[in-house]
């Protein structure tokens, strides 16, 4: 096992980081932390149904992490097996929260109106977004959030989430039709064909 105490941090690769924190280095889940918790607290965000449970579900995936960090098998990137920690995390609480409903009281999300219309426009429909997001399965929620929000092809969004590429298209695919029921009135009536 390599020792990494007193090596300059940044010039690590995530796996290296990983192992020197399985090792007893301190600092190194800090380091590897820094690199990656804006995404991974988006990823929470997004599959989430609220900024409460998304940030407890990432506070418990960062302590499954730092305490498995140990088993961490380097068949895949790290960010990728933090990402599956975190969707794992999210999905297990909306799994829990079915079956006592919670209510946010923060007012973090309340933005101050802007004067700007588009901007209130684009709030409007993201707000909109949201709420048809969570009117899918957490299953269909987080294939598309990972394959048409974050982006990742069918196959690594197939691997981050652990199931066949067939699951994700057809999560993706019934998500869809399911979004486009929900979102039809926002389409302009001109655009209609």
């Amino acid at each position: 096992m390599r020792i990494f105490r007193g090596v300059a941090k940044a010039g690590l690769s995530d796996s290296e980081l990983l192992a020197a924190h399985a090792s007893g280095d301190g600092g190194a889940f800090a380091e590897l932390l820094s690199r990656h918790y804006d995404h991974l607290w988006h990823v929470a965000r997004r599959t989430s149904y609220t900024v409460e449970d998304a940030a407890d579900a990432l506070q418990e995936a960062l302590l499954s992490a730092h305490r498995t960090a140990g088993s961490f098998r380097e068949d895949a990137a790290v960010r990728s097996w933090l990402h599956k920690i975190v969707v794992n995390a999210c999905l297990d609480r909306i799994r829990r929260n079915r079956v006592r409903q919670a209510v946010s009281l923060s007012t973090d999300e309340a933005d101050e109106p802007s004067d700007d219309r588009d901007r209130i426009a684009e709030r409007e429909t993201s707000i909109l977004v949201d709420r048809a997001l969570q009117r899918l399965s957490p299953d269909q929620r987080a294939a598309i959030v990972a394959v048409d929000m974050e982006g990742y092809s069918v196959a690594e969004a197939a691997r981050r989430l652990g199931v066949p590429e067939g699951t994700v298209k057809s999560r993706c695919a019934r998500a869809r039709t399911k979004l486009a029921s929900h979102l039809e009135y926002l389409r302009d009536v001109g655009n209609r064909s």
